[in-house]
């Protein structure tokens, strides 16, 4: 269906960039934006605060938790494995 909306210019002139640099359409762009609001917050699930937020281009996403992971704590838990295996591998050959 067909509509008519009046915009300001401003907002009108964002909305084509953020379209542009989303590489859709503005028609598509305020159809998903009138679709998420005007969902019904019964299909968002109960804890949806806790778990989601809003990226920088208005989609939801997972909020980020616990701590960083870095090279080191990588290596840490790579040699941990690699000692659980050998003491494994003692053990095996120590029965036979």
């Amino acid at each position: 269906m067909k509509t008519t909306l009046d915009l300001p210019d401003d907002l009108l002139i964002e909305a084509k960039a953020l379209a542009a640099r989303r590489r859709m359409t503005l028609k598509d762009m305020v159809t998903h934006a009138l679709r998420r609001e005007v969902m019904p917050q019964l299909d968002m699930p109960s804890n949806h605060n806790e778990r989601y937020e809003t990226g920088p281009f208005g989609i939801l996403r997972l909020k980020k938790r616990g701590a960083a992971v870095t090279e080191q704590i990588i290596q840490d838990l790579s040699n941990e494995a690699d000692d659980q295996d050998f003491e494994k591998v003692i053990k095996i050959r120590n029965k036979s």
